[in-house]
């Protein structure tokens, strides 16, 4: 992304912190834990480990370098896999975003993505950074042809759709609705 872009993703994403805050208060028998994946020029955990939300602090992100979307998808696809991740536990919730215009093969590392239980079971959205990002790309992470990635192509529509995904997201991810999923994979309920 580049530094207006990513300017304001820094920004609309510290806006919607307490959103997802208040949303977590509202289901108190679930834990939030929150980590950001950087891929540009390679990919990388921000943190080395998931926060809890109520003492997370977004990152302040710097743009620069190309989109490594199948690293990142790489990195994401290890840290899926039973374990790191319990065997027990809600789907997670992965939101990408993106000006949706990979440099790498992004591809491959998706297709490993989605036969992960964890993976298929996620609840993938995607935000649209731009007016000319690459939708085919979010919709082929997003898997699901009835959920469409949402537009961002100012810095206040992208603080609208990062307070809409952090909060209805963390709403469905934390409800009982949500069916968690083992390693038999025996239980998946999702609205």
């Amino acid at each position: 992304l580049r530094d207006g872009r990513i300017q304001a993703l820094n920004n609309a994403a510290s806006e919607a912190l307490p959103h997802m805050r208040r949303v977590a208060r509202e289901n108190p028998n679930v834990e939030v834990l929150v980590r950001v994946l950087r891929f540009a020029s390679g990919a990388e955990w921000v943190d080395n480990q998931a926060l809890p939300l109520t003492s997370f602090v977004w990152p302040q992100l710097q743009a620069g370098g190309v989109t490594d979307l199948g690293a990142g998808l790489r990195l994401l696809t290890t840290d899926l896999q039973s374990p790191p991740m319990p065997s027990r536990a809600l789907a997670p919730v992965i939101v990408l975003l993106s000006d949706g215009r990979p440099t790498d093969d992004y591809e491959l590392a998706l297709n490993r993505l989605l036969q992960l239980p964890w993976g298929r079971h996620a609840v993938r959205l995607a935000v649209a950074i731009g007016r000319d990002a690459d939708r085919d790309v979010l919709r082929q992470f997003i898997a699901d042809p009835s959920v469409v990635p949402l537009e961002a192509n100012s810095p206040e529509a992208l603080a609208r759709q990062m307070r809409w995904v952090s909060t209805v997201a963390l709403d469905v991810a934390s409800s009982p609705r949500v069916g968690m999923v083992t390693e038999s994979e025996s239980v998946r309920s999702i609205p």
